[in-house]
């Protein structure tokens, strides 16, 4: 395996087209690009203006002559009652494939472990579709983490989060 030469850093709003692309392409890993509903101005807003969630990108070359963006971690912040510290949940991590097996992943994530301590977060999570044997592989060999079996995640969404309301003391 040849080397290539990357670098990281962390996402800027001049970014947002290449943000979206890496997006198309995790959902074309998935089979889900009918799922994708992000646009230029919805990542913007959350990303940018109102930072609800943070991107480290992975891009060709070096920072002199940087390429295009290879590889992207978004996160976002959460709180661990247990702990009484914050943690980071890895909304997404993609690598192009044809960029694979170059360390870009574990760069990531070491990328992401210095956001952790700088912070002082407990941990970092993340899910991983049960079909992804590659990745599972990868999280667990690689990087030595450990499944959380135990755990099942849940999710509202839409209507699901309007249905809500019947609840409200108001």
């Amino acid at each position: 395996m040849s080397q290539k030469s990357f670098f990281i850093r962390p996402a800027t709003v001049d970014d947002v087209d290449s943000i979206l692309k890496i997006i198309v392409g995790l959902a074309t890993y998935e089979k889900s690009t009918d799922k994708v509903k992000a646009t230029p101005e919805l990542l913007r807003k959350n990303l940018f203006e109102t930072p609800y969630a943070h991107t480290l990108l992975a891009f060709s070359g070096s920072r002199e002559a940087p390429g295009e963006a290879i590889g992207m971690a978004m996160y976002f912040h959460n709180f661990s009652t247990w702990t009484g510290k914050p943690g980071i949940y890895l909304e997404d991590l993609f690598v192009s494939p044809e960029y694979r097996n170059y360390g870009i992943g574990k760069a990531l994530f070491a990328e992401l472990a210095k956001v952790a301590e700088e912070k002082d977060c407990a941990r970092i999570d993340w899910s991983v579709l049960k079909w992804n044997q590659p990745s599972i592989d990868f999280y667990e060999k690689k990087l030595g983490a450990t499944a959380m079996s135990e755990w099942m995640g849940m999710r509202l969404e839409g209507e699901g989060i309007a249905n809500l309301k019947q609840f409200s003391m108001q």
